[in-house]
Parts: C-alpha cells; sequence; structure tokens
C-alpha cells in the first residue's frame, strides 16, 4: 500500500508563476523538507513500513510531497497511534493538501517484467 500526501509551502507561488522557481530553487533546502524528514523519521520506525521518499514536484517548486510504502493498510493506521509519531508526524501530515491519500497497489513493474500484485496476505502462487 501507497500512502501519497501533498504538501504546498505556505504563500508558495502557483506553478504559472514565473517566480516559483526563485522562490524555492532546486539544490536548496526546501521550508518543509525539515518537517518531512522527521515524519518520515518517525513512521520508518513502524512495524509494516517498507520505504519511504521525500520529494518536491519539478514543475512547482512549492509542493512537497511525502510517499511511504506499507505491507497493509492496517499497518498504516498502526503506526500512527504511539504518542511519540503523533508528535513527531501530524504537525507535518495535518499539512496536507485535502485529497485521497491511500493507494491499493495494483500492478507492478520491474526491470522488463509487469505483473498484477500480489494481495496482501498471500503467496504469489494462491
Amino acid at each position: 500500500m501507497l500512502v501519497i500526501t501533498r504538501h504546498r509551502v505556505p504563500g508558495a507561488a502557483a506553478p504559472a508563476d514565473a517566480d516559483a522557481e526563485v522562490a524555492f530553487p532546486f539544490g536548496t533546502e526546501h521550508p518543509l523538507t525539515a518537517q518531512a524528514r522527521h515524519c518520515l523519521e518517525a513512521l520508518a520506525e513502524r512495524p509494516g513500513f517498507v520505504r519511504g521518499w521525500v520529494g518536491r514536484a519539478a514543475d512547482e517548486p512549492g509542493l512537497v510531497v511525502l510517499t511511504t510504502e506499507w505491507d497493509d493498510v492496517g499497518s498504516w493506521r498502526r503506526a500512527l497511534s504511539p504518542v511519540d509519531v503523533r508528535v513527531a508526524a501530524l504537525p507535518f501530515l495535518g499539512t496536507a493538501i485535502d485529497e485521497p491519500t491511500a493507494f491499493i497497489i495494483d500492478t507492478v513493474a520491474g526491470a522488463g517484467a509487469v505483473d498484477d500484485a500480489t494481495p496482501p496476505g498471500r503467496d504469489a502462487g494462491q
């Protein structure tokens, strides 16, 4: 399962604004990067966490994304329960753009192959 949250820097220029790149040029620390990293570090300690990324939109530098991969939906939900995770993650997650964030993986691709995803809790042979 993937959880993808997008965050806009308060006051960041819209993508049509030519000053957007000037405000947050690539190669400099983004204002939300430290918060996103702190959130990712807290989530990474939880059971069921697979991996995660923090990134910025290539065409809209005022937009930050936190993507995490989990064994299943339950792992993600349980990860948010401990107080230390709430303290570290929720201030950042609370700034997410209001849109769907949890996605079940249906198809996966590797080098040279695309396959249907194995349903959680089942072996590929079942």
